[in-house]
């Protein structure tokens, strides 16, 4: 292979270094003293490698290496350094090191594309902070507003914007992080699975050739907290009651949707939060992914529909916000066959799949061709300590990336 594996492994072990919860998983999340360490790290090895390094005012790392004609778009590679709470050491930093390696081995090698190559390290994407998630690449494809940066805060209270101007980027110009379509040719990512289907079937690589839609949101129904003792069952208005008849039935409706659609409640919160106090706020977040955009659309107004159907029998007041909302993505055909091929030509096997989990590539489909290829989970583990992959299976998936870069690239 022409890839590095002692620099992969090297790479992984370094950014595995930058976190807040050592012995407990990684914790990494979005502009922290985590993030500001895994930042110079990679900083520093895009620097070596004398490339433009720069940052978007999303607080994106981008590293660019010239093409024959830099007048044309840049082919971007690259994926997030952010972690969830606990979570492990290859989600997202795998497709980091996928760019740097590609870049250094395009360098030691002196090859020269016709069009430029992109690296890109983008933050907030899992969302662990400040929720929502895909930050970095909804900032790239004009879909971060000024007025969510001054609405969106952490659990200590602190408002990205906040978070942004602290670390020293200015959220007043967020817009000037949104790249034209015409200025990029394609966005390469490089994941891992996340499931155990690679590792069961005993494939080396997994393209991904339909990414799943996502719609996540936010409801806060509101009542009123009274003393648990003294009010009658018939005079309260308690939130939690009204929510947990609703969350009951979100199961069924996804099964009702069929398709493989799923809908998850991730977190439940209770205010006051007291034993002997009737719940006066409740908030919850629902998470909806199906291959099938209708799908979703339809297991959310069921929910909607549930949701004013008992605030109106019950007396409380139902608010729902917005975090996510992205429409399933089909994955660039000419990007597939090219990974396809190059598998083939590496002597990897390999199969095509449906990623279940949103990622980066899937915002960056609505400006540019996109691909996404899987590299085996150990045990199907992610987002908890045990999370791990192979470095021989990584870099056999860096290598098949390799040869695409080359192929769109048009080396010369």
């Amino acid at each position: 292979m022409i890839t590095n594996l002692h620099r992969i492994r090297r790479d992984i072990e370094e950014l595995s270094k930058f976190n807040a919860t050592p012995g407990q998983g990684l914790t990494r999340f979005s502009l922290t003293n985590e993030d500001r360490e895994a930042r110079e790290y990679i900083k520093s090895e895009l620097t070596k490698l004398g490339l433009k390094v720069y940052e978007d005012p999303a607080g994106s790392i981008f590293g660019k290496r010239d093409g024959i004609n830099n007048d044309l778009p840049v082919i971007m590679i690259g994926s997030h350094f952010d972690s969830v709470k606990n979570g492990g050491n290859f989600d997202g930093p795998a497709g980091i090191v996928m760019a740097l390696e590609i870049m250094r081995v395009l360098e030691e090698n002196n090859v020269k594309t016709k069009y430029p190559i992109e690296f890109v390290g983008m933050i907030e994407e899992e969302g662990g902070r400040f929720g929502g998630g895909v930050f970095g690449s909804r900032a790239m494809t004009g879909k971060v507003s000024t007025d969510q940066l001054y609405n969106n805060k952490d659990e200590a209270g602190i408002y990205m914007a906040e978070a942004l101007r602290k670390f020293g980027f200015n959220p007043d110009e967020i817009e000037k992080a949104k790249r034209a379509p015409k200025d990029i040719k394609a966005f390469i990512e490089l994941h891992i699975e996340q499931g155990p289907i690679l590792e069961t079937e005993n494939k080396d690589i997994g393209i991904v050739d339909f990414i799943v839609g996502i719609n996540e949101f936010k409801v806060i129904v509101r009542g009123r907290p009274d003393h648990a003792g003294t009010t009658p069952m018939d005079m309260r208005s308690d939130a939690l009651s009204t929510a947990s008849k609703v969350i009951s039935k979100i199961d069924g409706y996804a099964k009702d949707a069929s398709e493989g659609t799923v809908a998850t409640v991730g977190i439940l919160n209770v205010k006051p939060g007291a034993a002997n106090i009737v719940p006066g706020e409740v908030t919850f977040t629902v998470d909806i992914r199906s291959k099938k955009g209708d799908c979703i659309r339809s297991v959310k107004n069921r929910i909607i529909k549930c949701l004013n159907e008992e605030a109106h029998s019950s007396g409380v007041e139902i608010k729902i916000i917005e975090m996510l909302d992205v429409n399933p993505v089909k994955m660039s055909d000419q990007i597939t066959e090219s990974l396809e091929n190059n598998g083939k030509s590496c002597g990897f096997s390999y199969i095509k799949m449906l990623s279940g989990a949103g990622h980066d590539a899937m915002v960056m489909a609505s400006i540019t061709d996109v691909g996404l290829l899987f590299v085996p989970s150990k045990n199907g583990r992610s987002h908890c300590p045990e999370e791990w992959t192979d470095y021989e299976d990584l870099q056999k998936g860096i290598e098949v990336i390799y040869n695409t870069i080359l192929d769109l690239g048009e080396e010369i």
